[in-house]
């Protein structure tokens, strides 16, 4: 972890880089080829890879995705909504949020915020239940802090899908379902 919180793994090897409406990784120079099909090299979970093979590489998707996605709501919101699908879907405590510029208008009514990361799990998700489509399923816990409020736990999901050109392999939002954590004291 660094000292914000967020967590690292190999992050402090790879850049990360927003680019109009696509998220990409990239190794950074001397650090060698990432083997997690983002940027090219090879297609996530493609071929015979055995499921372990598969559980590895998702989560070192997933550590990455949550560096960018948490530091991209704390400090740059106003490009967040480049990380999702056009068809995405945002469950906010129970509230459903689709389409970019209803997403857009969402995050941008929400108080500034400090998102600690306290729990990171993920998985590949069969391509049978997917349709072929490579997917992650990517959980968080943590606590949030916005502006004007108490300090509330939380918990996240997202589908994160693979969107392949021959060029490279960009890593979309296609659903993300927020909830607070009150529990009695």
């Amino acid at each position: 972890r660094r000292g914000d919180g967020r967590l690292t793994g190999a992050a402090n090897r790879k850049l990360v880089c927003l680019e109009g409406e696509e998220l990409r990784l990239a190794a950074a120079a001397g650090s060698g080829p990432l083997r997690l099909g983002l940027h090219g090299c090879c297609r996530f979970m493609a071929g015979s890879l055995d499921f372990k093979t598969h559980a590895d590489q998702a989560c070192r998707a997933a550590d990455e995705f949550v560096n960018i996605y948490y530091d991209t709501m704390d400090k740059r919101r106003r490009v967040l909504t480049k990380l999702y699908l056009d068809t995405a879907t945002l469950v906010w405590n129970g509230n459903a949020i689709s389409g970019h510029q209803a997403l857009t208008e969402f995050f941008e009514m929400l108080p500034s915020s400090d998102f600690q990361i306290n729990i990171l799990d993920c998985q590949p998700v069969h391509e049978q239940a997917t349709q072929g489509q490579t997917t992650v399923l990517v959980v968080t816990c943590g606590t949030v802090k916005f502006e004007g409020n108490k300090q509330r736990y939380f918990n996240q999901n997202f589908l994160l899908t693979a969107q392949v050109t021959p060029q490279n392999t960009v890593w979309k939002i296609a659903s993300d379902c927020f909830r607070f954590q009150d529990w009695a004291s």
